[in-house]
Order: C-alpha cells, then sequence, then structure tokens
C-alpha cells in the first residue's frame, strides 16, 4: 500500500521528542510536513519535509492524510476540529480536551468524516508500565489491593515565559501529567466508581494547578495517580501492594530521556531493541512464597520489559491502512476527560464524586 503521508503541527517538546523520531521510524508513514510559525527547526532536522507557515497551508496539502496536533494544550481542541473537518486522520497530543463534552464533539466529528482519531496516550507503551502489566497478569503479588503512580518532579520555581506555567484551565499538572497516569490506570482497571483527588498549587508564585492526587475506587481496589513539582526525592514510579507481596518500580522510561539527549530511534523491524532499560533500574519484587509465614520474604529484581512509542503509531497506521483497530480509541480520551472533571469537582467540592 501507499504510504501514509503525516503532517506535524508544532515543533516543540512534543513534536521534536515524542512525534516526529517515532513517526519516521515506523514503515508505512511518510513523515512529509511540518507547521512551524517562525522557525525553520524541523525541516533543519528532517531535510526532506516541508514547513507551513499556516495549519490552513498543511491542512490543504492533499498529501497529508495524517496530522498530529503537537502544540500547547489549549489549542488542542481547535486544531483537531480544524483536522477533522478537513478530512484528515489525526493523532492528538495530551490532554485530548480540556472537558468532555469538548472531547465528545470530537469524537462525533470523526465518526461524521469516517477518519481515524487518536489520543497520544504513548505512555502505555511505557517499559515500566508494560512490565506492571505482566506483574498482575502473573499474579506475583496475588490480589491487588493498591497501587499506586507517581510522576515526580522538582521544579520549585515557575518558569516564566513557558505557555505550561500559564493560567488556563487547558494548562496544569492535572492536564500535564494527568492524563498518563490516568489513563494508565483505567487501561488496567476500567472505570472507577468514584474519584477523590486534591488539586493544588504548592509553589508559590505558581499561576497552574502544579500537584495533584487522585484516587479512583474500585471494588476491593484503590488506585493512587499522583504528582509533584516539589519532589526532591521521588517517590517509586509504581508502588504495587497485593494479598501475596508487594512490586515496586523506580525511575521513568528511558525513551524520553534518551531522544533529549541526542539517540536515534531505529526502523521499526531492524536489528536491536528500542529501549531496554539498565538492570540497576529494575524494580523489584517482594513476596511471602508461604503466606503463613509472612515474615519470610523473597526478593526477586523483575527485569523491565522494552518501552517502543513506535507501536503507537504502528498501530495508528494499522487502524487507517484497516489491518486493526485502534489500541488508544477517542473514547479512551473521552473516559479520561471524565475522570480529570471529576477530580476537580472533587477537589473543589471537598468529597468523592461519582463517576
Amino acid at each position: 500500500m501507499a504510504e501514509i503521508g503525516v503532517g506535524i503541527i508544532g515543533f516543540g517538546l512534543a513534536g521534536r521528542v515524542f512525534h516526529a523520531p517515532f513517526v519516521s521510524a515506523v514503515p508505512g508513514l511518510k513523515l512529509e510536513a511540518f507547521v512551524e510559525r517562525r522557525t525553520d527547526e524541523a525541516h533543519q532536522a528532517y531535510p526532506e519535509t516541508r514547513t507551513y507557515r499556516s495549519v490552513e497551508e498543511l491542512l490543504a496539502d492533499a498529501g497529508i492524510a495524517l496530522v498530529v496536533v503537537a502544540t500547547p494544550n489549549e489549542t488542542h481542541f481547535e486544531l483537531t476540529r480544524q483536522a477533522l473537518k478537513a478530512g484528515k486522520h489525526v493523532v492528538i497530543d495530551k490532554p485530548f480536551a480540556e472537558t468532555s463534552a469538548l472531547a465528545e464533539e470530537l469524537i462525533q466529528l470523526a465518526r461524521q468524516r469516517g477518519v481515524v482519531l487518536a489520543p497520544f496516550h504513548n505512555r502505555r507503551w511505557d517499559g515500566d508500565f508494560m512490565t506492571v502489566k505482566k506483574v498482575l497478569a502473573e499474579g506475583l503479588v496475588g490480589r491487588l489491593v493498591t497501587f499506586e503512580s507517581h510522576f515526580d518532579r522538582f521544579k520549585p520555581i515557575p518558569k516564566e515565559g513557558s505557555w505550561k506555567e500559564a493560567a488556563n484551565q487547558a494548562n496544569g499538572m492535572l492536564m500535564d501529567l494527568g492524563p498518563h497516569l490516568v489513563d494508565q490506570a483505567l487501561a488496567l482497571f476500567g472505570m472507577p466508581k468514584r474519584v477523590t483527588a486534591s488539586v493544588r498549587t504548592d509553589r508559590e508564585g505558581s499561576a497552574i494547578e502544579d500537584a495533584f492526587d487522585v484516587i479512583l475506587h474500585y471494588d476491593h481496589l484503590l488506585a493512587f495517580c499522583r504528582a509533584s513539582m516539589l519532589a526532591c526525592e521521588p517517590s517509586p514510579r509504581f508502588l504495587l501492594h497485593g494479598t501475596a507481596g508487594s512490586f515496586r518500580k523506580f525511575g521513568v522510561d528511558p525513551q524520553e530521556p534518551a531522544l533529549v539527549g541526542g539517540a536515534t530511534v531505529p526502523r521499526l523491524g531492524g536489528p536491536g531493541e528500542w529501549l531496554a532499560e539498565d538492570g540497576s533500574m529494575w524494580g523489584e519484587l517482594v513476596a511471602a512464597p508461604v503466606l503463613t509465614e509472612p515474615k519470610t520474604l523473597v526478593r526477586t529484581k523483575v527485569r523491565t520489559e522494552c518501552g517502543d512509542y513506535r507501536l503507537f503509531y504502528k498501530n495508528v497506521r494499522d487502524a487507517i491502512e484497516g489491518s486493526g483497530e485502534l489500541a488508544v480509541p477517542p473514547e479512551a480520551g473521552l473516559a479520561v476527560a471524565k475522570v480529570l472533571e471529576a477530580a476537580r469537582a472533587s477537589s473543589g467540592q471537598g468529597c468523592s464524586v461519582a463517576i
């Protein structure tokens, strides 16, 4: 089949690190163009591509079938709506939408146009998350009772001039990291019965929600999704407690740091792995082989699965070609939007909110 032409709107961190390298590495996708309003950095990095100064120019390009929206959060909805109306398939970076109502509008428009709409929940292909899935599937901790997922940073001083630090409903940690943490929890456990949350501003002089603790309530299970910009000493990325043991994993998936450091993503299907984590960062399983002897514990290192964001784009390619279904359908973005709405409501009202 002919290659699918891809155009990326934006070449900031998202377009440069999370999208362009992985689109380029997937057979069947061809990175054709970028929208950069003022600079030519994308063309310098990808000389074979075209640079447009406006979204309208990109959408008028008949060679572009798939548009990637990798722009500041508050622009996601309108740009995605424009692309869908132009008959383009769309990958939309997180957050999928500021509200569930806007998410539903995009889903309906994609259905009307008969095109693929995919939330960029790429962290389902994080190696640590894939390892957690394996630990649970193999029953290594028994019946899970608490699940904790953290994204911790230490940025005590707000960055001046950054759109991410600007007061806006679409900005803040809940909209930046919340979609990843919540989507991972929903992928494992489905929609919760209710949500209890603290969404707040911890730093002095901060204009955004820069910390959150979101609790998802299930039958016999609590899932905690947490993030902070004042975590000088990070918590475990994942912490699982079950009836037979616990699993703890520190550190983040190595794909983003590798790309920021200048690594090149190899072509999918070629030799070698992308990207194996160093053994020093593997998680640890602590379990009691005999439950009647709970003080006798066995500690085992658990090899981290190889994360691979290329697989997100391979799946999108297959969905566009009609040879597979989306692993992350737009309804997943809607579900996350509903949970994040409930989290803000819970925090504001000081009570749990039913889903």
